[in-house]
Order: C-alpha cells, then sequence, then structure tokens
C-alpha cells in the first residue's frame, strides 16, 4: 500500500498552497490558470492531487465559481502561517550563518538590578538579531551552576573567586554590591539600640533567599545558626517580605534605599562587618576561543563601566 504521509508531503508544497490561494482569489480554476499562465487542466490536476491525499474536498464544484470548502479554507489557512514561519526560518538560518547564535541564555543572580537587565534586554532585541534570548533568575551557587552544567551561556553576578571557576569558564570583575540590614517600621528590631548584635537577632525570624543550585547543599550567608529563617526564592520576594515584617535580614543597598528613605523600612547598624560582596562576569569560552555575536555584544556591553555600575546600583522601576 502508498504511504499515505509521503503522498501528503509530496503534494502539499508551498508552491500548492500558493495555487489554492491563487484559485480562491480569482474565483476559478480557468483564470487562475490565466493568471499563471497554464492550461486549467494542469492546474485542476495539481489540486485534485492535493485533494486525493487528504481524501477531502478542497473546492466546492458545484457552481461556476471555485468556492473554497471549509476543509479547503482550514487548508489555505494554515498553510499560509505555515509559509510565512518558513519564509522566518529561512531568513533566520541565513542571519545565523553570519555568526550569530540561534538561543543565548543568560542567567541572572536575584541582586542583579532588573531593570538594567530588561533595558539591556531592549537593547539587544533592537538589533534585530536571529538570536533567541533566554534570561534565567538564580540565585548564590546556582547562578554559576547554571554555567558550568551547560544551561547558560553567561552569568551576571558570579559570587565566586575566578580562580574556582572550572577551565572552560572565563570571567571578569563585574563590581561590589553593598548589603544593608533593614525590617519593617513595625517590626520589633526597628527600635532596637545600635549596633545591632547576633544576640539581639536570634531570636528573630530572617529572611533569606534560596540557593538556586540543583546538585549539592547549596550556601546561605548572613544567617546564625538555630534562627527560624524563612526561605523565598528570590530578592525580591525577599524585599516584599521584610516590608511587610515578616522577618529582617540584609538586602541589597539599591534595592533597599528607596523604602528607607520613605520610611517603609528601617536600616540598622550590625555589630558585624557591613557586608560587601564582590561579584563577577563569566561565559562559556567556545573550543575554538571563538565566540558568537550575540555573546560578544553582551560581553561588549558588560565591558562598560557604566552598565556594571547600574547593574548592582540601579534602583528597580516599571
Amino acid at each position: 500500500m502508498p504511504n499515505t504521509s509521503i503522498q501528503v508531503r509530496n503534494a502539499l508544497t508551498p508552491e500548492t498552497i500558493g495555487l489554492i490561494g491563487i484559485v480562491h482569489r480569482t474565483g476559478s480554476m480557468a483564470a487562475a490558470a490565466r493568471e499563471l499562465g497554464v492550461v486549467p487542466s494542469a492546474l485542476t490536476y495539481r489540486i485534485r492531487q492535493v485533494e486525493d491525499a487528504l481524501d477531502v474536498l478542497l473546492f466546492d464544484r458545484s457552481s461556476r465559481q471555485a468556492r473554497l470548502t471549509v476543509a479547503g479554507k482550514e487548508l489555505l489557512s494554515e498553510g499560509n502561517r505555515l509559509l510565512l514561519e518558513l519564509e522566518a526560518i529561512t531568513n533566520r538560518v541565513k542571519r545565523v550563518a553570519t555568526g550569530w547564535e540561534p538561543e543565548l541564555t543568560v542567567a541572572v543572580d536575584s541582586v542583579i538590578s532588573r531593570t538594567t537587565v530588561m533595558e539591556l534586554c531592549e537593547a539587544f532585541f533592537a538589533l534585530d538579531p536571529p538570536t533567541r534570548l533566554r534570561i534565567r533568575e538564580e540565585a548564590l551557587s546556582g547562578t554559576l551552576e547554571a554555567l558550568t552544567s551547560g544551561q547558560a551561556d553567561l552569568a551576571i553576578g558570579v559570587a565566586m573567586e575566578p580562580t574556582a571557576l572550572h577551565r572552560s569558564i572565563q570571567s571578569k570583575p563585574l563590581g561590589a554590591i553593598h548589603f544593608v540590614y533593614a525590617v519593617a517600621p513595625h517590626h520589633p528590631l526597628a527600635q532596637a539600640v545600635e549596633p545591632v548584635t547576633d544576640a539581639m537577632l536570634m531570636p528573630h525570624r530572617a529572611v533569606a533567599v534560596a540557593d538556586s543550585v540543583q546538585k549539592g547543599h547549596g550556601v546561605t550567608t548572613g544567617l546564625l545558626g538555630g534562627q527560624d529563617i524563612f526561605t523565598v526564592p528570590g530578592m525580591q520576594e525577599k524585599l516584599h517580605a521584610q516590608l511587610r515584617g515578616i522577618g529582617g535580614g540584609f538586602l541589597p543597598e539599591y534595592l533597599a534605599r528607596p523604602h528607607i528613605e520613605t520610611g517603609r523600612l528601617v536600616e540598622k547598624q550590625m555589630q558585624r562587618a557591613a557586608r560587601l560582596i564582590p561579584l563577577s562576569y563569566a561565559w562559556r569560552r567556545a573550543s575554538d576561543d571563538t565566540s558568537g555575536r550575540a555573546l560578544q555584544w553582551w560581553l561588549k556591553q558588560l565591558g562598560q563601566p557604566a552598565t556594571r555600575k547600574a547593574l548592582l546600583e540601579r534602583e528597580q522601576s516599571l
């Protein structure tokens, strides 16, 4: 028996979809044949081939007009959509051949300014690149793991010394981010005598960001053994929890400062040393030491001091 799927593929080509569209637009086989410069019988034969392969009628031939059946309308609609997708794929392949990656995944630590990241994404898409962009929000050691495990091509906000990175990874300093301890005005620690000691923190719940690492136990920072902990997935959730008075904790200064200035958070001076965390950005090095144009663009932006500063200090906005 003939293979039906092969028959359909052979009959249902981009050219055939175009023929069906012309017949629909002109209203008859004869008119379509004249426009195409072929004899009507040849055009009718091509249409019959598709109908036989699909085992449906595409045109109602009960009158002189060639009207699409319901099945014919669906085929033409979906066929035109596929033609547009085929054209888009063709253009993408041509542009990818010029050095653009099909996809670029960027792992961004939750301490990094989302506003600045979105501005970079907006500028990237303004280039009309063929590269699909994917942003992954990570935290703590999960930011680096996304890179070393092959799930990301670039990581922004890696809290690890470059000497500890995998040999296939390159990195450069991003800068240091300053953390401040803050609580809501109605939190018990808001009125505490300064400097606040670890013993004073112990009775109160801490809000902590979960390490997004998928293998291993992850890391924690700024927490005391035995302290009650409320774990949240990212820095934005940590901010919201502390604004509600659910707990206290260290926040990036740029994230906390607007709320401190409006009185929605109270900054507390701590007895322990101020937290200043050095961060890096890192990327996967190609085996032939060449990078795609999308990664090159991002690295060029990260090479600018103003961009690095904005990623660590820019206030959040919509």
